[in-house]
């Protein structure tokens, strides 16, 4: 790394491209984030990198994380991870980036879970009725009223 001294701390230049997803917050462990980039699931510059990749303020980092997809140019690079405020001051996403979540974040709002179309669980009673109709069915009656 390329450090020099600042007001008597050290001002990181370069930082490890897993290191520094941790630290902006895209990720909650440095684990999770160097599977990601193992994984192909990060890009430096357009190009797929390794966790040991250096990155530097200027560059483009893209991200895929599930369905989202975040697009970003970094800002500063920090080693320690801090508060979620200071985090986003690291990078600031492209506009077309941000355009895409939002949308996607719509679509997902819009689409029905899986099982809504399925009716909600019987009741009491209506399970009670279910019952009868088998029981009567199996004993030859299709009406399901009893014999008086």
């Amino acid at each position: 790394m390329c450090d020099e001294q600042v007001g008597g701390r050290l001002a990181v230049e370069s930082i490890r491209i897993d290191k520094w997803l941790w630290a902006a917050r895209f990720f909650k462990t440095r684990g999770a984030a160097t599977g990601a980039v193992v994984g192909g699931r990060v890009h430096v510059n357009g190009v797929r990198v390794k966790p040991s990749k250096e990155i530097r303020p200027a560059d483009t980092v893209e991200v895929r994380i599930g369905d989202m997809h975040w697009t970003v140019v970094v800002n500063g690079v920090a080693d320690k991870r801090g508060p979620a405020r200071v985090a986003a001051t690291l990078y600031d996403e492209t506009p077309e980036s941000l355009a895409g979540r939002e949308r996607c974040a719509e679509e997902r709002r819009l689409t029905r879970p899986p099982g809504a179309d399925l009716a909600p669980r019987p009741t009491k009673q209506a399970r009670r009725r279910i019952q009868a109709l088998r029981r009567s069915r199996r004993s030859g009656r299709r009406d399901g009223t009893s014999e008086v």
